[in-house]
């Protein structure tokens, strides 16, 4: 505001002490929606307004889903290496430094146990934030050790999803978990221990054709977007035109690929109510 309109307002404060309104106190949600990011984290940083689900990382989902917040990590320290020297527009090591600096994450997965509703439930949960949620040979490895952890102590496994797919700077290593991680989910299976998957936005390439969708029961979030190729990629694949609401999860729960789609404030009973059925618990 110019000093002289000031002046007229009866406002005192010279311009230069004005203080910034902080960043992040608002959230605008795609519907153009604003909401206080303090209410927003309180109702499970869903926006009230228009129902959208913000994407949240490990540390958001460990807290809806764990009892009191209180859980112990799985294999928390182990970190990627560059095995093929990669280097696109810069090394992959530094890449690897940046995002873990920058996001205080040791990969794009985290792992965990603790008690939900008062069952034991390991967690598998993906990070975005790192890497675009990549997979590649540290997200297969702390996989595929949640779920042994899962049948050694017959405890069910939930797996979180929130990806773009295959890591490319880790090329064969990164295929190789798809394979790897199914057949840790078939001696799962074999164990009769449930796997509940959990896909959120996004839910894309090699994490949708593997373990993404291998669940004994497949659950989405409202309007996530799940699938194999994006939607840009498939329509120029193909020369169509798309359904209307293509690759979203209530398209795929209407065709059958999901099982229910799940609100992030019911995520917890859903899930833990699935566990006391196929495990003919008393639900009283």
């Amino acid at each position: 505001m110019a000093w002289f309109k000031r002046k007229e307002k009866g406002i005192q404060t010279a311009t230069e002490d004005k203080k910034d309104v902080p960043k992040g106190l608002w959230y605008k949600s795609p519907t153009g929606k604003i909401v206080d990011t303090e209410e927003l984290a309180k109702n499970l940083w869903v926006s009230p307004e228009d129902d959208f689900h913000v994407r949240i990382g490990s540390n958001e989902y460990f807290e809806i889903l764990f009892d009191n917040n209180e859980y112990e990590e799985l294999n928390a320290n182990i970190t990627s290496k560059d095995p093929l020297k990669f280097e696109d527009t810069k090394k992959y090591k530094d890449r690897l430094k940046e995002v873990t600096e920058k996001t205080k994450l040791k990969d794009a997965v985290r792992t965990a146990v603790g008690k939900s509703k008062g069952n034991d439930l390991v967690v598998a949960c993906m990070d975005f934030a790192f890497i675009g949620g990549s997979m590649g040979a540290v997200v297969g490895e702390k996989i595929a050790r949640a779920i042994d952890y899962s049948i050694q102590n017959k405890i069910p496994f939930v797996m979180i999803s929130k990806s773009g797919g295959a890591r490319m700077m880790e090329a064969a290593y990164s295929l190789m978990q798809l394979a790897k991680t199914s057949v840790k989910l078939a001696q799962l299976a074999d164990a009769k221990i449930p796997y509940i998957s959990l896909c959120t936005d996004p839910t894309t390439g090699g994490t949708t054709a593997s373990y993404a969708m291998l669940g004994d029961i497949n659950i989405g979030e409202p309007g996530a977007l799940i699938g194999f190729a994006g939607p840009r990629i498939v329509k120029d694949t193909t020369g169509k035109d798309l359904p209307e609401g293509f690759q979203s999860s209530e398209f795929l729960l209407e065709h059958g690929f999901l099982d229910f789609i799940a609100h992030r404030k019911e995520l917890k009973n859903k899930i833990n109510l699935y566990i006391d059925l196929i495990l003919n618990q008393d639900l009283r």
